[in-house]
């Protein structure tokens, strides 16, 4: 099949669903259904504001965790500590065998080694020097 091809900077959020709906169809026809379910921890100001926190989701039997962020005033008070056992219960309740998360953050990889998650694969030399490593923890 001849088709014209471009690159292009962007695509509307319309474009990028029709495209994530058909890799979720093919996933699904391939794999089975994922039991996808999203878990958040917000971590709020004195304001009431949401300040950090951690987001990610549980699916085909593991926790991913895609942000984990503390702001600089909340840090060095075990909040990252809390909010990861917390979302290692809470996958455990859901019936997951373990988590996975990355991280360019050599203070964070230190403390996802302290926890208990192990390296299993690492991408080096990003621009800047940084590297990208991603870890996992089975319950």
């Amino acid at each position: 099949m001849d088709m014209d091809l471009e690159i292009v900077e962007g695509i509307s959020q319309q474009d990028e669903d029709i495209i994530l709906d058909k890799l979720k169809a093919f996933n699904i026809e391939c794999f089975g259904a994922s039991d996808r379910r999203e878990l958040a921890i917000p971590l709020r100001d004195t304001a009431g504001d949401i300040a950090g926190g951690l987001v990610g989701y549980t699916g085909r039997g593991w926790l991913y965790i895609s942000m984990l962020f503390i702001p600089e005033l909340m840090r060095a008070k075990g909040l990252a500590t809390r909010l990861l056992t917390m979302a290692e219960a809470e996958a455990v309740k859901r019936g997951c065998i373990g988590a996975y998360i990355d991280t360019m953050n050599p203070a964070a990889l230190a403390l996802y080694l302290q926890l208990g998650y192990h390296p299993i694969g690492k991408l080096e030399g990003l621009a800047g020097g940084h590297d990208v490593t991603w870890l996992e923890k089975r319950f």
